[in-house]
């Protein structure tokens, strides 16, 4: 049986959150939808979403001592995919048995979500 997905939204890093966030609301007009610290990637990450079809852009933030935070190079600021999954265990067991192991889990009390390393290095977040 296929595993069913649906793709969530967009990660991309950014070198300073404040001048992304005023770009992206005051020039294109989205509105954030949620703010959050991520003590685990030392980061922090803001969903905004267009008001028009509400897709989601999710900003990602990393401190300096992050070991995300790696040299930024334009036109490589995507930091990771994000895709919602009917099991995740039964789909981060099948990303392991083909070679792409989670690399990072994160629970809080509301969710779980695992980070594997899609096919071309790109970052692939799978939640339930």
């Amino acid at each position: 049986m296929e595993m069913k997905t649906k793709f969530a939204y967009t990660g991309i890093r950014v070198k300073d959150l404040e001048k992304s966030l005023d770009f992206y609301t005051k020039i294109l007009g989205m509105k954030v939808i949620s703010r959050t610290k991520i003590e685990q990637a030392k980061g922090e990450v803001v969903n905004l979403a267009t008001q028009q079809d509400g897709q989601v852009l999710e900003l990602n933030y990393y401190t300096q001592d992050s070991k995300f935070n790696t040299e930024y190079q334009v036109g490589e600021g995507i930091d990771h995919l994000a895709f919602k999954v009917d099991d995740l265990e039964k789909a981060t067991s099948e990303a392991d048995k083909a070679g792409f192991p989670v690399i990072l889990s994160m629970k809080t009390a509301s969710s779980t979500w695992v980070y594997i390393k899609g096919l071309n290095g790109i970052y692939i977040e799978l939640f339930a």
